[in-house]
């Protein structure tokens, strides 16, 4: 796994949260972030598609094998949100698994875990990033335009559900 440059924005405050590589003491905490994330969501989600979704022990340690994760942790070390990312072409790079409970919504960490594993990619030759999301996460959406990922136009089958392609290019 490639070294992480160092994970500082302006636009967190603070002493709040801090953002570093996931390690597998992380995990069970990795798990319930993102059920707790994904479980409004959950209804609307095929079976296999929510199971992909909030992964398994067994998924999340490939995760961890095969791409960066990374976490944020309150100031008692809670995760609090989760992002992965990897190189998967030549200049390209692709975002997974960005999740941050109800509970912590509004208080800048997804943006900070979004620009965080944004600088490692671009840091590791990504000169566009892609990532896909669902009809149901309208509110990652929105989040995700604002951060000027644009619709490519391409849309797969996602254990019966339409997976919809953004990408953001530097």
């Amino acid at each position: 796994m490639p070294t992480l440059p160092a994970l500082q924005t302006a636009n967190a405050a603070p002493h709040e949260f801090a953002i570093r590589a996931a390690s597998p003491e992380d995990f069970p905490a990795i798990l319930q972030c993102l059920r707790s994330a994904y479980e409004p969501y959950r209804a609307q989600y095929s079976s296999r598609a929510y199971l992909d979704t909030v992964m398994t022990p067994d998924t999340l340690i490939e995760r961890l094998r095969t791409m960066t994760v990374l976490v944020a942790t309150d100031t008692r070390e809670n995760v609090v949100g989760t992002i992965g990312g990897a190189t998967v072409s030549a200049g390209e790079g692709h975002l997974r698994g960005m999740a941050v409970p109800p509970k912590h919504h509004g208080r800048g960490n997804a943006q900070l875990l979004l620009e965080s594993m944004e600088k490692h990619l671009w840091m590791n030759g990504c000169a566009c990033i892609t990532l896909d999301t669902t009809e149901p996460l309208q509110r990652a959406m929105r989040f995700y335009e604002k951060n000027n990922y644009r619709r490519t136009g391409k849309i797969t089958d996602f254990f019966g559900m339409p997976l919809i392609e953004y990408a953001k290019h530097f």
